[in-house]
């Protein structure tokens, strides 16, 4: 089995083109198509995380999406953050999260506390 790197963008687009055609038939685990699939499909994430890394979303942003996948509303916030209006404030950018909060939302809601961390764009009124 031979593999090489991928170091520019036209075998990145290969390697892509190779791993594509075992998706709708993924071969099985330990055979010889299995094992070069698990490589290139490796060697493919450690390019994409290299050359097109993605950002962590603001903090509001990664609670909104929490909101929305877990059709929470900010009434069930409140454990985390406190009072309603205290959540209203963090989700309306004119309070920051606490460390606190930051714990409490990973906590309760498996928010990742790397997004919590990030420092969230308050609007000009705070």
């Amino acid at each position: 089995m031979e593999i090489l790197p991928i170091r520019t963008e036209a075998d990145y687009k290969a390697a892509l083109r190779e791993v594509s055609a075992y998706f709708d038939n993924e071969p099985e685990p330990g055979t010889p198509d299995g094992d070069r699939f698990d490589v290139m499909l490796t060697l493919v994430e450690a390019y994409e995380a290299r050359h097109y890394p993605i950002d962590l979303p603001d903090p509001v942003e990664a609670i909104k999406f929490r909101m929305e996948q877990g059709g929470l509303t900010p009434k069930d916030l409140v454990p985390a953050i406190g009072r309603l209006n205290r959540v209203y404030e963090i989700l309306a950018r004119k309070r920051p999260l606490t460390l606190n909060m930051i714990w409490r939302l990973h906590q309760k809601f498996g928010i990742p506390a790397e997004s919590l961390i990030r420092p969230s764009n308050l609007s000009a009124t705070a």
